[in-house]
């Protein structure tokens, strides 16, 4: 009787497996984390975001990098303060670059200083305002969905 058992379990076909669901196409409109950080400094909700709402903006939030009674912060302070409010602890330029009198620490009018150089960029029209439109960019093409974002291309 267990022979017949076996048997009749070894003839059992799988199920079929469930259908793999297709997936999201690829982003063809992409923020870098830099600009949704400026999106978010617009105080008023008016869509806007002003080279004065930023500047406080940047003034609020740099309390968490952890500055010293100084007023400056240590790059990993820095680092900390880009991992909560931007996402990644390397989405701004490093701390190198940051800190213009390269004394090792980050200090808010530094960090400020950067958001210019950052809004001016955006600001496409150069009205002293920075709009959504002005914050995102439109791709031709989709970005690749290889698991890793196309950055493993051409390193095998």
């Amino acid at each position: 009787m267990s022979l017949i058992l076996l048997l009749a379990l070894a003839a059992q076909v799988p199920p079929p497996a469930a259908p793999v669901p297709p997936r999201q196409p690829g982003a063809t409109i992409v923020a870098e984390p830099a600009a949704l950080f400026i999106a978010a400094c617009d105080a008023n909700g008016d869509a806007r975001t002003t080279r004065a709402e930023l500047t406080a903006c940047v003034a609020r939030s740099f309390v968490d990098a952890g500055p010293n009674p100084a007023g400056s912060a240590g790059y990993i302070g820095y680092s900390d303060w880009a991992q909560k409010w931007l996402g990644d602890r390397n989405a701004l330029p490093s701390p190198y670059q940051v800190d213009a009198d390269t004394d090792n620490r980050i200090t808010l009018a530094e960090l400020q200083a950067q958001f210019g150089v950052l809004f001016d960029r955006f600001d496409l029209d150069k009205d002293g305002v920075v709009t959504r439109s002005e914050l995102v960019t439109i791709r031709s093409a989709a970005v690749p969905q290889d698991g890793d974002g196309g950055k493993r291309r051409g390193r095998r």
